[in-house]
Protein backbone atom coordinates (compact mmCIF):
# COMPACT_ATOMS: atom_id res chain seq x y z
CA UNK A 1 0.00 0.00 0.00
CA UNK A 2 1.30 3.46 -0.92
CA UNK A 3 1.61 5.66 2.15
CA UNK A 4 -1.05 8.36 2.38
CA UNK A 5 1.47 11.20 3.07
CA UNK A 6 3.09 10.46 -0.31
CA UNK A 7 -0.28 10.70 -2.05
CA UNK A 8 -1.00 13.85 -0.06
CA UNK A 9 2.33 15.38 -1.15
CA UNK A 10 1.48 14.85 -4.83
CA UNK A 11 -2.04 16.20 -4.32
CA UNK A 12 -0.61 19.32 -2.66
CA UNK A 13 1.81 19.78 -5.58
CA UNK A 14 -1.11 19.73 -8.02
CA UNK A 15 -3.22 22.07 -5.87
CA UNK A 16 -0.34 24.55 -5.66
CA UNK A 17 0.27 24.65 -9.41
CA UNK A 18 3.04 22.13 -9.96
CA UNK A 19 2.02 20.51 -13.22
CA UNK A 20 5.29 18.93 -14.37
CA UNK A 21 7.59 16.34 -12.83
CA UNK A 22 10.78 14.72 -14.10
CA UNK A 23 11.23 11.17 -12.80
CA UNK A 24 14.34 9.01 -12.82
CA UNK A 25 13.88 5.25 -12.46
CA UNK A 26 14.50 3.55 -9.12
CA UNK A 27 12.86 1.22 -6.64
CA UNK A 28 13.15 3.24 -3.43
CA UNK A 29 11.36 6.14 -5.14
CA UNK A 30 8.57 3.91 -6.56
CA UNK A 31 5.83 5.30 -4.27
CA UNK A 32 6.62 8.86 -5.41
CA UNK A 33 6.94 7.82 -9.04
CA UNK A 34 3.59 6.02 -9.09
CA UNK A 35 1.76 8.80 -7.26
CA UNK A 36 3.00 11.44 -9.70
CA UNK A 37 2.46 9.24 -12.75
CA UNK A 38 -1.14 8.51 -11.74
CA UNK A 39 -2.19 12.04 -10.86
CA UNK A 40 -4.48 13.26 -13.67
CA UNK A 41 -3.32 16.91 -13.49
CA UNK A 42 0.44 16.30 -13.53
CA UNK A 43 2.54 15.63 -16.62
CA UNK A 44 5.26 13.11 -15.73
CA UNK A 45 8.31 12.43 -17.88
CA UNK A 46 11.11 9.90 -17.29
CA UNK A 47 14.77 10.83 -17.77
CA UNK A 48 17.18 8.05 -16.78
CA UNK A 49 20.33 10.13 -16.24
CA UNK A 50 19.75 12.18 -13.07
CA UNK A 51 22.26 14.85 -14.05
CA UNK A 52 20.44 15.48 -17.33
CA UNK A 53 17.06 15.10 -15.62
CA UNK A 54 17.79 17.94 -13.20
CA UNK A 55 18.93 20.33 -15.95
CA UNK A 56 15.91 19.43 -18.06
CA UNK A 57 13.64 20.22 -15.12
CA UNK A 58 15.53 23.48 -14.62
CA UNK A 59 15.10 24.41 -18.29
CA UNK A 60 11.35 23.84 -17.95
CA UNK A 61 11.05 25.82 -14.70
CA UNK A 62 13.06 28.66 -16.23
CA UNK A 63 10.47 29.04 -18.97
CA UNK A 64 7.36 28.36 -16.91
CA UNK A 65 8.50 30.50 -13.97
CA UNK A 66 7.00 27.91 -11.66
CA UNK A 67 8.44 24.90 -9.80
CA UNK A 68 9.04 21.64 -11.60
CA UNK A 69 9.34 18.57 -9.36
CA UNK A 70 12.26 16.14 -9.52
CA UNK A 71 12.11 12.58 -8.16
CA UNK A 72 15.02 10.19 -7.75
CA UNK A 73 15.97 7.11 -5.78
CA UNK A 74 18.39 6.98 -2.85
CA UNK A 75 22.18 7.16 -2.91
CA UNK A 76 24.33 8.77 -5.57
CA UNK A 77 21.27 9.61 -7.69
CA UNK A 78 20.72 12.64 -5.46
CA UNK A 79 24.33 13.74 -5.95
CA UNK A 80 23.88 13.70 -9.71
CA UNK A 81 21.28 16.44 -9.28
CA UNK A 82 23.82 18.74 -7.66
CA UNK A 83 25.21 20.67 -10.69
CA UNK A 84 21.71 21.68 -11.79
CA UNK A 85 20.65 22.44 -8.22
CA UNK A 86 23.56 24.85 -7.85
CA UNK A 87 22.80 26.46 -11.23
CA UNK A 88 19.14 26.87 -10.31
CA UNK A 89 20.07 28.38 -6.95
CA UNK A 90 22.28 31.08 -8.45
CA UNK A 91 19.79 31.79 -11.24
CA UNK A 92 16.79 31.87 -8.86
CA UNK A 93 14.93 29.11 -10.71
CA UNK A 94 12.33 27.20 -8.64
CA UNK A 95 12.67 23.42 -8.31
CA UNK A 96 11.07 20.95 -5.88
CA UNK A 97 13.66 18.21 -5.33
CA UNK A 98 12.25 14.98 -3.87
CA UNK A 99 14.86 12.37 -2.98
CA UNK A 100 13.83 8.96 -1.73
CA UNK A 101 15.98 7.65 1.13
CA UNK A 102 16.45 4.63 3.33
CA UNK A 103 15.27 4.91 6.94
CA UNK A 104 17.86 6.47 9.30
CA UNK A 105 18.73 3.19 11.05
CA UNK A 106 20.22 1.87 7.79
CA UNK A 107 22.42 4.85 6.90
CA UNK A 108 26.19 4.19 7.08
CA UNK A 109 25.61 0.51 7.85
CA UNK A 110 26.90 -0.90 4.54
CA UNK A 111 23.38 -1.19 3.24
CA UNK A 112 22.88 -0.59 -0.49
CA UNK A 113 22.43 2.84 -2.07
CA UNK A 114 22.92 4.85 1.10
CA UNK A 115 24.65 8.18 1.60
CA UNK A 116 24.03 11.06 4.00
CA UNK A 117 21.08 12.66 2.19
CA UNK A 118 19.56 15.10 4.70
CA UNK A 119 20.72 18.62 3.76
CA UNK A 120 22.96 17.08 1.09
CA UNK A 121 22.81 20.26 -1.06
CA UNK A 122 23.97 22.50 1.77
CA UNK A 123 23.78 26.20 0.98
CA UNK A 124 22.79 25.57 -2.63
CA UNK A 125 19.09 25.25 -1.84
CA UNK A 126 16.73 27.73 -0.21
CA UNK A 127 15.66 25.11 2.31
CA UNK A 128 16.08 21.45 3.23
CA UNK A 129 13.27 19.41 4.75
CA UNK A 130 13.16 15.87 6.15
CA UNK A 131 9.93 13.83 5.99
CA UNK A 132 9.08 11.65 8.99
CA UNK A 133 10.40 8.10 8.76
CA UNK A 134 7.09 6.66 9.98
CA UNK A 135 3.45 7.74 10.12
CA UNK A 136 2.14 5.88 13.12
CA UNK A 137 0.80 9.03 14.77
CA UNK A 138 -1.58 11.58 13.17
CA UNK A 139 0.84 14.38 14.10
CA UNK A 140 3.46 12.86 11.79
CA UNK A 141 1.01 12.85 8.89
CA UNK A 142 0.11 16.48 9.59
CA UNK A 143 3.83 17.32 9.82
CA UNK A 144 4.50 15.82 6.36
CA UNK A 145 1.64 17.88 4.94
CA UNK A 146 3.01 21.03 6.56
CA UNK A 147 6.47 20.35 5.12
CA UNK A 148 4.99 19.89 1.62
CA UNK A 149 3.18 23.24 1.77
CA UNK A 150 6.12 25.11 3.24
CA UNK A 151 8.66 23.73 0.76
CA UNK A 152 6.57 24.58 -2.31
CA UNK A 153 5.87 28.09 -0.97
CA UNK A 154 9.55 28.65 -0.23
CA UNK A 155 10.54 27.72 -3.78
CA UNK A 156 8.26 30.49 -5.10
CA UNK A 157 9.03 33.34 -2.68
CA UNK A 158 11.58 35.95 -3.77
CA UNK A 159 14.20 35.05 -4.68
CA UNK A 160 12.84 31.86 -6.20
CA UNK A 161 15.01 28.78 -6.09
CA UNK A 162 15.41 25.06 -5.46
CA UNK A 163 14.04 23.42 -2.30
CA UNK A 164 14.84 19.88 -1.15
CA UNK A 165 12.62 17.34 0.63
CA UNK A 166 14.32 14.10 1.66
CA UNK A 167 11.83 11.24 2.13
CA UNK A 168 12.78 8.05 4.01
CA UNK A 169 10.76 5.10 2.75
CA UNK A 170 10.41 1.53 3.99
CA UNK A 171 9.29 -1.50 2.04
CA UNK A 172 6.89 -2.40 0.56
CA UNK A 173 7.29 0.22 -2.17
CA UNK A 174 4.63 -1.01 -4.58
CA UNK A 175 0.83 -1.10 -4.30
CA UNK A 176 -1.16 -4.25 -4.72
CA UNK A 177 -2.10 -5.15 -8.29
CA UNK A 178 -5.41 -3.28 -8.54
CA UNK A 179 -4.93 -0.71 -5.80
CA UNK A 180 -6.44 2.67 -6.68
CA UNK A 181 -4.92 5.99 -5.65
CA UNK A 182 -7.35 8.41 -4.03
CA UNK A 183 -6.00 11.95 -4.21
CA UNK A 184 -7.78 14.13 -1.61
CA UNK A 185 -9.73 17.03 -3.09
CA UNK A 186 -10.08 18.99 0.13
CA UNK A 187 -6.53 18.72 1.42
CA UNK A 188 -5.36 21.61 3.61
CA UNK A 189 -3.38 24.09 1.52
CA UNK A 190 -1.24 26.93 2.84
CA UNK A 191 -1.70 29.66 0.24
CA UNK A 192 1.02 32.12 -0.70
CA UNK A 193 0.12 35.78 -1.26
CA UNK A 194 2.15 37.71 -3.81
CA UNK A 195 3.67 41.04 -2.79
CA UNK A 196 5.32 43.95 -4.56
CA UNK A 197 8.33 45.78 -3.23
CA UNK A 198 8.46 49.57 -3.36
CA UNK A 199 10.36 52.51 -1.93
CA UNK A 200 9.23 54.29 1.20
CA UNK A 201 8.67 58.07 1.15
CA UNK A 202 11.79 58.63 3.24
CA UNK A 203 13.89 56.49 0.89
CA UNK A 204 12.65 58.43 -2.13
CA UNK A 205 13.62 61.74 -0.54
CA UNK A 206 17.07 60.40 0.39
CA UNK A 207 17.76 58.99 -3.07
CA UNK A 208 16.49 62.08 -4.83
CA UNK A 209 18.88 64.21 -2.80
CA UNK A 210 21.81 61.97 -3.77
CA UNK A 211 20.89 61.96 -7.46
CA UNK A 212 21.52 65.70 -7.69
CA UNK A 213 25.24 65.06 -7.24
CA UNK A 214 25.55 62.80 -10.30
CA UNK A 215 25.70 63.74 -13.99
CA UNK A 216 27.24 60.61 -15.52
CA UNK A 217 24.96 57.74 -14.57
CA UNK A 218 25.45 54.24 -15.95
CA UNK A 219 22.67 51.65 -15.61
CA UNK A 220 23.81 48.05 -15.92
CA UNK A 221 21.35 45.22 -16.64
CA UNK A 222 22.51 41.78 -15.51
CA UNK A 223 21.21 38.34 -16.45
CA UNK A 224 17.43 38.00 -16.34
CA UNK A 225 14.46 36.77 -18.32
CA UNK A 226 12.85 39.15 -20.85
CA UNK A 227 10.60 41.83 -19.37
CA UNK A 228 8.98 44.20 -21.91
CA UNK A 229 7.86 46.58 -19.16
CA UNK A 230 11.39 47.09 -17.87
CA UNK A 231 12.71 47.35 -21.43
CA UNK A 232 10.29 50.19 -22.23
CA UNK A 233 11.24 52.13 -19.11
CA UNK A 234 14.97 51.64 -19.74
CA UNK A 235 14.70 52.92 -23.29
CA UNK A 236 12.85 56.03 -22.07
CA UNK A 237 15.46 56.72 -19.40
CA UNK A 238 18.25 56.38 -21.93
CA UNK A 239 16.63 58.48 -24.66
CA UNK A 240 15.00 61.20 -22.55
CA UNK A 241 17.49 61.59 -19.70
CA UNK A 242 20.89 60.84 -21.33
CA UNK A 243 21.53 57.89 -19.06
CA UNK A 244 23.95 55.27 -20.40
CA UNK A 245 22.34 51.80 -20.28
CA UNK A 246 24.83 48.95 -20.74
CA UNK A 247 23.68 45.39 -21.46
CA UNK A 248 25.08 41.92 -22.05
CA UNK A 249 23.27 39.49 -24.30
CA UNK A 250 22.04 37.44 -21.30
CA UNK A 251 20.32 40.51 -19.83
CA UNK A 252 17.53 40.19 -22.45
CA UNK A 253 17.36 44.00 -22.30
CA UNK A 254 19.18 44.93 -25.51
CA UNK A 255 17.71 47.50 -27.87
CA UNK A 256 18.70 50.39 -30.10
CA UNK A 257 18.88 52.59 -26.98
CA UNK A 258 21.32 50.38 -25.08
CA UNK A 259 25.09 49.87 -25.30
CA UNK A 260 25.54 46.35 -26.66
CA UNK A 261 29.06 46.19 -28.18
CA UNK A 262 31.13 47.39 -25.21
CA UNK A 263 33.19 44.16 -25.19
CA UNK A 264 35.21 45.49 -28.13
CA UNK A 265 36.55 48.63 -26.43
CA UNK A 266 35.59 49.05 -22.80
CA UNK A 267 38.62 48.91 -20.51
CA UNK A 268 40.90 50.57 -23.05
CA UNK A 269 43.18 52.85 -21.02
CA UNK A 270 42.76 55.73 -23.48
CA UNK A 271 38.99 55.71 -22.86
CA UNK A 272 38.78 55.09 -19.13
CA UNK A 273 38.36 58.70 -18.03
CA UNK A 274 35.93 59.50 -20.84
CA UNK A 275 33.73 56.50 -20.03
CA UNK A 276 33.98 56.58 -16.26
CA UNK A 277 30.55 57.11 -14.63
CA UNK A 278 30.03 58.89 -11.33
CA UNK A 279 27.20 56.50 -10.34
CA UNK A 280 26.48 52.87 -11.26
CA UNK A 281 22.92 51.57 -10.93
CA UNK A 282 22.52 47.83 -11.49
CA UNK A 283 19.78 45.22 -11.46
CA UNK A 284 19.58 41.60 -12.48
CA UNK A 285 22.29 39.01 -11.87
CA UNK A 286 25.71 38.39 -13.43
CA UNK A 287 27.31 39.89 -16.54
CA UNK A 288 29.47 38.05 -19.08
CA UNK A 289 31.98 40.74 -20.00
CA UNK A 290 35.19 40.52 -17.98
CA UNK A 291 36.57 43.79 -19.45
CA UNK A 292 33.39 45.59 -18.35
CA UNK A 293 33.58 44.06 -14.89
CA UNK A 294 37.23 45.07 -14.45
CA UNK A 295 36.58 48.58 -15.78
CA UNK A 296 33.74 49.21 -13.34
CA UNK A 297 35.83 47.90 -10.45
CA UNK A 298 38.59 50.38 -11.30
CA UNK A 299 36.10 53.25 -11.44
CA UNK A 300 35.60 53.14 -7.66
CA UNK A 301 32.37 55.17 -7.75
CA UNK A 302 29.11 54.74 -5.80
CA UNK A 303 27.11 51.70 -6.83
CA UNK A 304 23.38 51.28 -6.23
CA UNK A 305 21.91 47.82 -6.68
CA UNK A 306 18.18 47.19 -7.07
CA UNK A 307 16.93 43.91 -5.61
CA UNK A 308 13.62 43.14 -3.98
CA UNK A 309 15.02 41.45 -0.88
CA UNK A 310 17.83 43.97 -0.39
CA UNK A 311 20.55 41.31 -0.64
CA UNK A 312 22.73 42.70 -3.39
CA UNK A 313 26.15 41.40 -4.42
CA UNK A 314 29.20 43.66 -4.33
CA UNK A 315 30.68 42.54 -7.65
CA UNK A 316 32.40 45.89 -8.32
CA UNK A 317 33.58 46.30 -4.71
CA UNK A 318 31.92 49.70 -4.46
CA UNK A 319 28.37 48.89 -3.32
CA UNK A 320 27.02 51.95 -1.54
CA UNK A 321 23.23 51.60 -1.66
CA UNK A 322 20.93 48.58 -1.64
CA UNK A 323 17.49 49.42 -2.99
CA UNK A 324 14.84 46.88 -1.88
CA UNK A 325 12.40 47.47 -4.72
CA UNK A 326 11.40 45.77 -7.95
CA UNK A 327 13.30 47.07 -10.99
CA UNK A 328 10.01 48.25 -12.52
CA UNK A 329 9.14 50.22 -9.40
CA UNK A 330 12.52 51.88 -9.02
CA UNK A 331 13.08 52.66 -12.70
CA UNK A 332 9.65 54.26 -13.00
CA UNK A 333 10.52 56.46 -10.03
CA UNK A 334 13.94 57.24 -11.51
CA UNK A 335 12.42 58.33 -14.82
CA UNK A 336 10.23 60.86 -13.02
CA UNK A 337 12.88 62.10 -10.60
CA UNK A 338 16.05 62.47 -12.63
CA UNK A 339 17.16 65.56 -14.52
CA UNK A 340 18.67 65.57 -17.98
CA UNK A 341 22.27 64.43 -17.59
CA UNK A 342 25.55 65.26 -19.27
CA UNK A 343 24.95 64.92 -23.00
CA UNK A 344 28.62 64.55 -23.98
CA UNK A 345 29.05 61.49 -21.72
CA UNK A 346 25.98 59.79 -23.18
CA UNK A 347 27.04 60.70 -26.72
CA UNK A 348 30.54 59.24 -26.34
CA UNK A 349 29.25 55.80 -25.33
CA UNK A 350 26.71 55.74 -28.15
CA UNK A 351 29.22 57.00 -30.70
CA UNK A 352 31.59 54.15 -29.85
CA UNK A 353 28.73 51.64 -30.03
CA UNK A 354 27.59 52.95 -33.42
CA UNK A 355 31.11 53.01 -34.87
CA UNK A 356 31.76 49.46 -33.67
CA UNK A 357 28.56 48.22 -35.28
CA UNK A 358 29.69 49.58 -38.65
CA UNK A 359 33.25 48.34 -38.22
CA UNK A 360 32.08 44.81 -37.47
CA UNK A 361 30.34 44.57 -40.82
CA UNK A 362 33.52 45.65 -42.61
CA UNK A 363 35.85 43.55 -40.48
CA UNK A 364 33.97 40.30 -41.07
CA UNK A 365 34.41 40.73 -44.81
CA UNK A 366 38.17 40.48 -44.30
CA UNK A 367 38.11 37.32 -42.20
CA UNK A 368 38.56 33.75 -43.36
CA UNK A 369 35.88 31.24 -42.47
CA UNK A 370 35.88 30.40 -38.76
CA UNK A 371 33.41 29.80 -35.96
CA UNK A 372 33.01 33.49 -35.08
CA UNK A 373 32.13 34.55 -38.61
CA UNK A 374 30.03 31.38 -39.01
CA UNK A 375 28.00 32.27 -35.93
CA UNK A 376 27.35 35.73 -37.32
CA UNK A 377 25.90 34.08 -40.44
CA UNK A 378 23.84 31.64 -38.38
CA UNK A 379 22.26 34.41 -36.33
CA UNK A 380 20.95 36.08 -39.46
CA UNK A 381 18.83 32.95 -40.07
CA UNK A 382 17.53 32.39 -36.52
CA UNK A 383 13.81 33.30 -36.42
CA UNK A 384 12.75 36.09 -34.06
CA UNK A 385 10.42 33.62 -32.35
CA UNK A 386 13.25 31.24 -31.49
CA UNK A 387 14.56 31.00 -27.95
CA UNK A 388 18.35 30.79 -27.97
CA UNK A 389 20.14 28.62 -25.43
CA UNK A 390 23.87 29.20 -25.52
CA UNK A 391 26.63 27.18 -23.86
CA UNK A 392 29.43 28.66 -21.81
CA UNK A 393 33.07 29.29 -22.77
CA UNK A 394 33.44 30.77 -26.27
CA UNK A 395 29.85 30.31 -27.48
CA UNK A 396 28.34 32.87 -25.12
CA UNK A 397 31.31 35.22 -25.53
CA UNK A 398 30.98 35.20 -29.31
CA UNK A 399 27.28 35.92 -28.98
CA UNK A 400 27.98 38.79 -26.61
CA UNK A 401 30.32 40.41 -29.11
CA UNK A 402 27.87 40.27 -32.02
CA UNK A 403 25.43 42.92 -30.84
CA UNK A 404 21.77 43.11 -29.91
CA UNK A 405 19.47 40.13 -30.37
CA UNK A 406 15.70 40.17 -30.70
CA UNK A 407 15.40 36.56 -29.50
CA UNK A 408 15.22 35.47 -25.88
CA UNK A 409 18.68 34.40 -24.67
CA UNK A 410 19.38 31.81 -21.97
CA UNK A 411 22.70 30.59 -20.62
CA UNK A 412 23.76 28.67 -17.51
CA UNK A 413 25.66 31.60 -16.00
CA UNK A 414 24.70 30.85 -12.41
CA UNK A 415 27.77 28.67 -12.05
CA UNK A 416 29.02 29.11 -15.66
CA UNK A 417 29.90 25.45 -16.14
CA UNK A 418 29.80 23.52 -19.40
CA UNK A 419 27.56 20.83 -17.94
CA UNK A 420 23.85 20.84 -18.66
CA UNK A 421 23.63 23.18 -21.65
CA UNK A 422 22.02 20.54 -23.88
CA UNK A 423 19.65 19.43 -21.13
CA UNK A 424 18.50 22.93 -20.27
CA UNK A 425 17.64 23.52 -23.92
CA UNK A 426 15.78 20.19 -24.05
CA UNK A 427 13.76 21.27 -21.02
CA UNK A 428 12.85 24.43 -22.86
CA UNK A 429 11.55 22.42 -25.85
CA UNK A 430 9.11 20.66 -23.50
CA UNK A 431 7.43 24.00 -22.71
CA UNK A 432 7.02 25.65 -26.11
CA UNK A 433 6.25 25.01 -29.77
CA UNK A 434 8.52 27.87 -30.82
CA UNK A 435 11.94 26.96 -32.21
CA UNK A 436 14.65 26.42 -29.59
CA UNK A 437 18.17 27.06 -30.88
CA UNK A 438 21.08 25.57 -28.95
CA UNK A 439 24.43 27.19 -29.73
CA UNK A 440 27.23 25.14 -28.22
CA UNK A 441 30.86 24.14 -28.46
CA UNK A 442 32.03 20.57 -28.91
CA UNK A 443 33.15 19.88 -25.33
CA UNK A 444 29.90 21.14 -23.78
CA UNK A 445 27.88 19.25 -26.38
CA UNK A 446 29.49 15.85 -25.96
CA UNK A 447 29.74 16.25 -22.19
CA UNK A 448 25.94 16.43 -21.96
CA UNK A 449 24.95 13.93 -24.65
CA UNK A 450 22.55 12.12 -22.31
CA UNK A 451 20.24 15.12 -22.61
CA UNK A 452 18.88 13.34 -25.71
CA UNK A 453 18.62 9.88 -24.10
CA UNK A 454 14.85 9.67 -23.59
CA UNK A 455 11.66 8.87 -25.49
CA UNK A 456 10.23 12.37 -26.03
CA UNK A 457 10.03 14.20 -29.33
CA UNK A 458 11.73 17.55 -29.80
CA UNK A 459 10.84 18.61 -33.36
CA UNK A 460 11.46 22.28 -32.51
CA UNK A 461 15.09 21.77 -31.38
CA UNK A 462 17.85 23.16 -33.62
CA UNK A 463 21.48 22.60 -32.64
CA UNK A 464 24.37 24.74 -33.86
CA UNK A 465 27.54 22.87 -32.93
CA UNK A 466 30.81 24.82 -33.14
CA UNK A 467 33.31 21.97 -33.31
CA UNK A 468 36.96 23.00 -33.22
CA UNK A 469 37.87 19.64 -31.64
CA UNK A 470 39.18 21.34 -28.51
CA UNK A 471 38.38 23.66 -25.64
CA UNK A 472 39.17 26.70 -27.78
CA UNK A 473 38.69 29.24 -24.98
CA UNK A 474 42.07 28.27 -23.51
CA UNK A 475 43.76 29.80 -26.56
CA UNK A 476 42.09 33.09 -25.67
CA UNK A 477 43.42 33.15 -22.09
CA UNK A 478 46.95 34.49 -21.65
CA UNK A 479 48.03 31.92 -19.03
CA UNK A 480 47.35 28.55 -20.69
CA UNK A 481 47.96 29.64 -24.29
CA UNK A 482 51.63 30.33 -23.45
CA UNK A 483 52.21 26.87 -21.97
CA UNK A 484 53.68 23.93 -23.93
CA UNK A 485 50.99 21.72 -22.35
CA UNK A 486 48.18 23.77 -23.95
CA UNK A 487 46.85 21.19 -26.41
CA UNK A 488 46.96 18.08 -24.21
CA UNK A 489 46.07 19.38 -20.77
CA UNK A 490 43.99 22.52 -21.36
CA UNK A 491 42.37 22.32 -24.79
CA UNK A 492 41.94 18.54 -24.34
CA UNK A 493 41.81 17.88 -28.04
CA UNK A 494 39.27 15.32 -29.29
CA UNK A 495 38.38 13.90 -32.71
CA UNK A 496 34.62 13.39 -32.33
CA UNK A 497 31.98 14.68 -34.69
CA UNK A 498 28.23 14.64 -34.04
CA UNK A 499 27.43 12.34 -36.96
CA UNK A 500 27.15 9.10 -34.96
CA UNK A 501 25.25 10.80 -32.16
CA UNK A 502 22.79 12.16 -34.70
CA UNK A 503 22.27 8.67 -36.15
CA UNK A 504 21.81 7.19 -32.68
CA UNK A 505 19.11 9.68 -31.70
CA UNK A 506 17.56 10.06 -35.20
CA UNK A 507 18.52 13.74 -35.61
CA UNK A 508 18.82 15.35 -39.02
CA UNK A 509 22.51 16.13 -39.45
CA UNK A 510 24.67 18.35 -41.67
CA UNK A 511 28.35 19.17 -41.33
CA UNK A 512 29.94 22.23 -42.97
CA UNK A 513 33.41 23.74 -43.02
CA UNK A 514 33.12 26.71 -45.41
CA UNK A 515 30.90 29.72 -45.95
CA UNK A 516 29.14 28.45 -49.07
CA UNK A 517 28.04 25.13 -47.56
CA UNK A 518 27.01 26.91 -44.34
CA UNK A 519 24.72 29.33 -46.16
CA UNK A 520 23.20 26.49 -48.18
CA UNK A 521 22.60 24.38 -45.06
CA UNK A 522 20.84 27.25 -43.32
CA UNK A 523 18.29 27.77 -46.08
CA UNK A 524 15.90 25.12 -44.74
CA UNK A 525 17.38 24.60 -41.27
CA UNK A 526 14.30 26.03 -39.58
CA UNK A 527 11.75 24.39 -41.87
CA UNK A 528 9.34 22.00 -40.08
CA UNK A 529 10.69 18.58 -39.20
CA UNK A 530 9.62 15.63 -37.08
CA UNK A 531 13.17 15.34 -35.72
CA UNK A 532 15.66 17.80 -34.21
CA UNK A 533 18.25 19.18 -36.61
CA UNK A 534 21.98 19.46 -35.97
CA UNK A 535 24.28 21.73 -37.96
CA UNK A 536 27.92 21.01 -37.16
CA UNK A 537 30.36 23.80 -38.08
CA UNK A 538 33.88 22.41 -38.16
CA UNK A 539 36.89 24.70 -37.76
CA UNK A 540 40.43 24.83 -36.39
CA UNK A 541 41.01 26.16 -32.88
CA UNK A 542 44.24 27.92 -33.85
CA UNK A 543 42.56 29.66 -36.80
CA UNK A 544 39.67 30.81 -34.62
CA UNK A 545 42.15 32.40 -32.25
CA UNK A 546 43.85 34.23 -35.13
CA UNK A 547 40.54 35.43 -36.55
CA UNK A 548 39.30 36.82 -33.26
CA UNK A 549 42.62 38.56 -32.66
CA UNK A 550 42.52 40.02 -36.18
CA UNK A 551 38.95 41.28 -35.79
CA UNK A 552 39.72 42.93 -32.47
CA UNK A 553 42.80 44.50 -34.00
CA UNK A 554 40.85 45.92 -36.94
CA UNK A 555 38.29 47.50 -34.62
CA UNK A 556 40.91 48.82 -32.21
CA UNK A 557 43.01 50.37 -35.01
CA UNK A 558 39.95 52.09 -36.45
CA UNK A 559 38.65 53.46 -33.16
CA UNK A 560 41.92 54.66 -31.60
Amino acid sequence: MILQPIIDLVAICAKKGIKNVILSPGSRCAPLTLAFARHPEIHARTISDERSAAFIAMGMAQQLDEPVALVCTSGSAALNYFPAVAEAFFQNIPLLILTADRPPEWIDQWDGQTIFQPEVYGKHVKGSFQFPDSYSHPDQIAWASRISNEAINLSQTFPKGPVHINIPLREPFYPSENEAFEFPEDHKITHLCSSHFGLSSDSKIQLQSQLKDHNRILILAGQQNPNPEIQTILDKISKEKNVVVVTDTISNMQSGETINLHDHWVGNEDLNQELKPDLIISFGKSIISKPLKLFLRKCDVPHWHIQEDGRGKDVFQSLSQLIPASPENFLCWLLENISHLERSYYARWHDLNSQTEKLLETAFQELEFGEFSALKTVLSFVPKSSKIHVANSMSVRYLNQLGARTQEIYCNRGTSGIDGSNSTAVGCTFTTKDPVTLITGDLAFFYDRNAFWHNYTMPNLRIILLNNHAGGIFRMIDGPKKQPELEEYFETRQALTAENLAKEFHFNYTKVSDQKSLTEALQDFYSPSIHPKTLEIESKSSLNEQQLKKLKGLIRDSLF
